[in-house]
């Protein structure tokens, strides 16, 4: 059965996008058929994977408008597939709000192909507007990375709070897998107090590893792949690899 995982977080520079991107390419490489699905109008996750949002033909923008079906937009990026976004995407979640049935969008429309995957990743918009909802909506899971520092918990309360509204108004069966992490320095008591106190105080399982910071990982989006590519010994690449085996072990 597919797992649709949404990676969400309200509060931007968390690395979501990142994760997204990293963990389909570790998975790939286990041998797993991966689609990302970019819904986030600022289209970070179709630029790292060496896409110009702003000369694609169609994007999710199109999709989500119901001009063109999922499967006519997807496009390969190395052994993984995306569909791709693009800044019109913003107009989307304007022309939804007056539609019936707004939050369950995303979900029709990636359900033709979805059998023919092992895992889709939505990188969700750092926000919690009906793009999100969507995304929560389609969902089987929802994996939130958080950046290690002070004040992370209160973005994760917010999300877990809008995950128990999707849960009673959208997606009942919506799973929290965990979350993530992300620019750890295992070095400082501050990075290991966050850990437990997003932990302690939301109920939630922080997923092993932590995922370190690495000049390695800011380079990898520049140059179109992910950093198991960029530098794949690297002690990022080791621990996103660990952490894609951590979530096929729970899915």
């Amino acid at each position: 059965m597919t797992s649709v995982i949404a990676v969400a977080n309200q509060k931007g520079g968390v690395a979501k996008t990142t994760t997204v991107h990293t963990l389909a390419a570790a998975l790939a490489e286990r041998g797993r058929r991966v689609l990302m699905v970019d819904l986030d109008p600022q289209a970070c996750l179709t630029y790292e994977n060496g896409f110009d949002p702003d000369t694609l033909e169609a994007s999710i923008h199109d999709v989500m408008l119901g001009r063109a079906k999922i499967a006519d937009v997807i496009v390969e990026s190395g052994d993984v597939d995306l569909v791709p976004s693009s800044i019109d995407l913003a107009g989307s979640e304007i022309y939804l709000l007056t539609k019936t049935g707004r939050e369950f969008v995303l979900g029709r429309a990636v359900k033709p192909v979805i059998n023919e995957y092992d895992y889709v990743f939505i990188d969700c918009a750092p926000s919690l507007g009906i793009l999100t909802l969507n995304g929560l909506t389609a969902a089987s899971d929802v994996l939130i990375p958080f950046q290690a520092e002070t004040l992370s918990h209160r973005a994760v309360g917010q999300l877990l709070e809008t995950i128990d509204d999707v849960r009673v108004y959208t997606n009942e069966n919506l799973r929290v897998l965990g979350a993530v992490a992300t620019m750890y320095d295992g070095r400082t008591n501050l990075g290991k107090q966050v850990l437990a106190e997003v932990s302690e105080m939301h109920d939630i399982e922080v997923l092993p590893p932590p995922i370190p910071r690495s000049v390695k990982v800011a380079e990898a989006p520049g140059r179109g792949r992910s950093v198991l590519t960029h530098a794949r010994r690297s002690k990022s690449a080791v621990a996103y690899r660990e952490l894609a085996a951590e979530i096929e072990r729970r899915t």
